[in-house]
């Protein structure tokens, strides 16, 4: 599930980064202004939240990736990346139902299923931990109780 997950997320990252980096060309080349807004500045912003983004995913990508090699759940900023992914996409597809359509609605609830499906199935294994334990420090045991 991880390796699927971690292939999906870098793709979409590749696609993110892709569509934003051309919009800004296209933006760029046909000197587009939107409400008077600087073409430039339109252009450039348009390639840094693709870079942005791309970044985000990808991370989310290779955290999904030592999910996957690790065969162990995410613990730490791991998680919390993930499970941000995870309302992102959510978010995403309620905004793709209305401006782009149900097919890109229902790319984003795939993601957000398999995100959220790597987040379920990893969690809670038998035998593992929420947190690392200290393998260092000694475990006593409790004392018996005393006779008066």
């Amino acid at each position: 599930m991880a390796w699927i997950v971690a292939l999906v997320l870098f793709a979409e990252a590749l696609g993110v980064l892709g569509v934003n980096w051309f919009l800004g060309v296209v933006v760029d080349r046909q000197d587009m202004s939107l409400a008077g807004l600087d073409p430039d500045v339109m252009s450039v912003s348009s390639k840094a939240g693709g870079v942005v983004f791309g970044l985000y995913f990808g991370l989310c990508g290779v955290v999904a990736l030592l999910v996957a090699l690790r065969d162990r759940a995410p613990a730490g900023f791991g998680k919390v990346l993930l499970i941000s992914a995870a309302v992102v996409h959510a978010l995403l597809g309620a905004f793709a139902w209305g401006l782009i359509g149900w097919t890109a609605f229902l790319f984003m609830v795939v993601v957000l299923t398999l995100i959220v499906l790597l987040l379920m199935t990893y969690d809670g294994r038998p035998g593992e931990p929420d947190e690392p334990v200290d393998a260092g420090t000694p475990v006593s045991p409790p004392a018996a109780p005393t006779a008066p």
